[in-house]
């Protein structure tokens, strides 16, 4: 239980005097509390008239009301002139279709037709650049020129080719006569054969008939053995040459 007299905080030497000090400090901090402004304003702004009344929202608003209403007369006379005339209308149309530019464009189109009548005289009256005949003249001129620089004369590959297709022609023509002259041999063979047949002795005959096939048999395989090897002497050759022409190209190149 604390003591009816005044409690000091600090020590001091007369209870009376500092509780009456105490107090008065205590009563001027409160006056100051009071009396204290914020460091901060909170206070409503300022209102200013032009923002809340907005005169020019306030014509615009008179402006689209007074069209309204034009236009609401207007539409109630012609309604009540209809209700009075019944509904007759207008149908006159006198009015001509008229161009507002046509001497223009006319003027335009003239200007463009005699553009294109010059430019067609130009065309037709300007003589050709190129010439034809000075083109063959540097043909011939670069020709001699690739013969001279070439390796091997032009045009050797076409007559070797046109030698070797006349090489094998001939050869084709000596098979044919050496077929043909077999064959002839062997007609003539057998003629002589039937005669000797009708002189001789049956029993000749027989024996000579029965030789003649191996005679015959032996002159077509020799004929045969000969074509076969001409045949492969042909493809060899040809090879070679193919061979010799490839590597004229690539001499050439």
């Amino acid at each position: 239980m604390m003591h009816r007299a005044y409690q000091p905080v600090l020590p001091c030497g007369n209870k009376y005097l500092q509780e009456k000090w105490d107090k008065t400090y205590y009563d001027e901090h409160r006056k100051k509390v009071k009396s204290a402004k914020p460091m901060v304003n909170t206070t409503t702004p300022q209102t200013y008239g032009h923002l809340h009344l907005k005169m020019k929202k306030l014509k615009l608003e008179e402006e689209r009301l007074s069209t309204i209403e034009r236009d609401n007369s207007m539409l109630l006379e012609k309604m009540s002139n209809i209700m009075r005339t019944r509904g007759r209308i207008d149908n006159k149309n006198d009015y001509e279709n008229k161009s507002l530019n046509r001497e223009k464009r006319q003027q335009e189109l003239l200007r463009v037709t005699r553009e294109n009548h010059n430019i067609l005289e130009r065309l037709s009256s300007c003589g050709p650049q190129y010439s034809v005949k000075r083109w063959h003249e540097d043909w011939q001129r670069n020709e001699k020129y690739m013969e001279n620089i070439a390796r091997y004369p032009r045009g050797c590959d076409s007559a070797r080719h046109n030698k070797n297709k006349s090489r094998a022609a001939r050869k084709n023509n000596e098979l044919n006569k050496h077929e043909s002259q077999d064959r002839g041999s062997e007609e003539g063979v057998e003629g002589t054969g039937d005669e000797e047949t009708e002189e001789r002795p049956e029993s000749e005959g027989k024996h000579e008939d029965e030789d003649k096939p191996e005679k015959g048999d032996k002159h077509e395989n020799e004929d045969k053995s000969e074509s076969k090897d001409k045949h492969e002497n042909e493809v060899k050759q040809e090879e070679g040459d193919k061979h010799e022409n490839k590597m004229n190209k690539h001499a050439s190149q």
